[in-house]
């Protein structure tokens, strides 16, 4: 049993706090929001805490999923935050998706005080967090991610360290390229087979089998034909994502003319009033182009 936080009870973090929970772990959990963190002890056990030091003060392992590079600047390092509390030899495990910058920023931070520091952004949306089954991508040092490993492990069914800090961050921000570049060309796929008179379900059950087969062809395909986009990863979460990959490239050098392009897409899906639709709404952009 390892004494462990977990600031943060979004639809990620709730279940993969549970996760921690259920696997013997002694958990204390912090939510801006104090009725999550209440309702998550009545369903799970362990303790709550009214700021992220509190709750991180006897953790041997701190782990967060917040919002975005502010929220967990001012989780970890903000008044009241988990690194003034967490003791020398301790370990944050930081599951946002974040920029590699901020990631180096705590990093650094963390190793003055001592305090252990790993980015680890999730790939699998709600769905992957509600299941266990996350893939975890990982930036720090080699014996850190050996040590906390075992702890993600309780919610995930991939983990590896792809490099120093930092790295973790852009492992993410390839993910969310690709599949911001594949939702786009499935959007254009089964929006033509429609305007082509076409079966799209038919479609999708055989070209899914094939070399255009994917994970969102899988899981959105049919929704997408129906109109329905209510099941996964928000448009406002998928444009403040690749608004750091595009940072990151004019950082880098990399020429991401695809991925600036479905972002503006993304952009009218906001405006149509779909900020909350999950990322396969591309294809309602293309439907109303056309109407």
């Amino acid at each position: 049993m390892t004494k462990v936080a977990f600031l943060g009870l979004g639809v990620m973090g709730y279940p993969m706090a549970g996760y921690l929970a259920k696997a013997g772990h002694e958990v204390t959990v912090y939510n801006r929001t104090a009725a999550k963190a209440e309702k998550w002890v009545g369903e799970y056990g362990g303790a709550t805490a009214d700021t992220p030091a509190r709750a991180a003060s006897e953790a041997e392992v701190v782990f967060a999923c917040v919002g975005n590079d502010d929220d967990l600047r001012q989780v970890v390092v903000g008044e009241s935050g988990a690194f003034g509390a967490m003791a020398s030899g301790t370990v944050f495990v930081d599951h946002t998706t974040a920029s590699a910058e901020v990631a180096r920023e705590l990093y650094a931070a963390g190793a003055e005080k001592g305090i252990d520091f790993i980015d680890a952004p999730v790939s699998g949306g709600q769905a992957g967090a509600e299941n266990g089954v996350l893939t975890v991508m990982c930036g720090g040092d080699q014996a850190v991610f050996d040590r906390v490993f075992p702890l993600i492990d309780c919610f995930s069914k991939s983990c590896l360290l792809m490099g120093p800090s930092g790295a973790g961050q852009l492992t993410k921000m390839v993910n969310q390229i690709c599949i911001a570049g594949l939702v786009q060309g499935l959007s254009e796929g089964l929006h033509f087979a429609q305007k082509a008179g076409l079966d799209g379900k038919k479609v999708v059950d055989v070209i899914s089998k094939g070399a255009a087969g994917s994970w969102q062809m899988e899981n959105r395909g049919y929704t997408m034909l129906d109109d329905q986009f209510e099941f996964g990863f928000a448009v406002d979460w998928m444009r403040k994502d690749l608004g750091i990959v595009l940072d990151e490239a004019n950082n880098n050098g990399a020429s991401l003319p695809v991925t600036a392009v479905v972002d503006q897409f993304y952009k009218d899906v906001q405006k149509l009033g779909g900020g909350r639709w999950d990322t396969s709404s591309l294809i309602r952009r293309l439907r109303k182009l056309d109407s």
